[in-house]
């Protein structure tokens, strides 16, 4: 509706036309952002609990009064977990609203995107070649 000035359905059916016609990349986007985002979570958790175990164990010296270490790790690590979900679940938008904006450009601008620094252009442009020179090589083959 922002770029198009269109009524709300009419855009969301541009909005599902959109998906679909660069599903490749979307996919492959969202992949990438999927992975990051584990890996910074339990990278976050790890972390987390390993501090709990440190500071349980050189500084305030909970170690001994503690029975099992197994129920707070369990607890923090589960709050950690959770907590990073919501933090890190901007990432997954924001690469999202990235993409969203560079298949408009796209589509409004001949295929090749416009806006955005030169650098982004050229390494679009490169996977964009990557990918075409692949597809030939597999029509080629087949």
């Amino acid at each position: 509706m922002a770029v198009s000035g269109e009524s709300f359905l009419m855009s969301a059916w541009e909005g599902f036309l959109l998906n679909i016609k660069h599903l490749l990349r979307f996919s492959f986007a969202n992949l990438i952002a999927k992975v990051f985002m584990f890996i910074g979570k339990v990278g976050i958790t790890v972390g987390n609990v390993f501090t709990l175990l440190f500071i349980m164990g050189t500084i305030t010296k909970d170690t001994e009064e503690v029975s099992s270490l197994f129920g707070p790790c369990l607890v923090v690590g589960c709050w950690t977990y959770f907590t990073a979900s919501v933090f890190l679940g901007l990432f997954d938008t924001a690469v999202v609203a990235m993409m969203t904006s560079l298949a408009i450009d796209m589509d409004c601008n001949g295929g090749r995107p416009q806006h955005g620094p030169p650098t982004f252009h050229e390494n679009v442009e490169k996977i964009g070649a990557n990918s075409d020179a692949y597809e030939a090589e597999k029509r080629n083959k087949a």
